[in-house]
């Protein structure tokens, strides 16, 4: 473990087994349907590499780059697109990967720009959901773990750019970015 981690919510091996687990439903789901999955960077970049592989199905993959935190910890709610899709979404299902859903208030903003392009359908896949968090309604159609609502790093999250290679979910310790 890290040494600014406090303690391991969820192992390498936890991470493994359910992203398989998502990834055969989802591809239960769409029955061999082509399907566009979007990740957000660039939190969400290793857990969609992860569920593309566990999903035995026609994928392709796409990247976004929005920012609603700016130098804060905590979203500001007012979401700027850095990196939109590099092609269209009309008449395609779209899969948004999203590393954690917390506020809800990106994803949100996310899913209704989508929705306005004229997919076939946009669902979300969330990695985690931070319990008792949102402050804007997202339905996540798969979600991999609940967890609470403490600054999490590992697989993909990370403070300062940094964390986002750890093989597990941790939370980290509050020294760290509260000096």
């Amino acid at each position: 473990m890290h040494e600014d981690v406090q303690k391991v919510l969820i192992t390498r091996e936890q991470i493994a087994e359910r992203v398989a687990q998502m990834g055969a439903q989802i591809a239960a789901d769409y029955q061999g349907e082509p399907l566009l999955v979007v990740s957000v960077l660039k939190g969400a970049a290793i857990f969609m590499a992860d569920l593309v592989r566990a999903i035995d199905a026609p994928v392709e993959m796409d990247f976004m780059a929005v920012s609603s935190y700016g130098s804060s910890h905590e979203s500001s709610g007012v979401v700027r697109v850095i990196k939109d899709l590099n092609g269209p979404v009309e008449g395609r299902h779209v899969l948004i990967a999203e590393d954690v859903l917390d506020s809800g208030l990106t994803l949100n903003y996310v899913v209704k720009m989508l929705r306005s392009r004229n997919p076939k359908s946009v669902e979300v896949a969330a990695f985690l959901v931070k319990e008792g968090a949102q402050r804007a309604p997202v339905e996540c159609k798969y979600t991999g773990f609940a967890c609470p609502d403490e600054f999490l790093v590992g697989y993909g999250l990370d403070y300062a750019e940094r964390y986002r290679n750890l093989p597990y979910v941790g939370v980290l310790d509050p020294k760290v970015y509260l000096g």
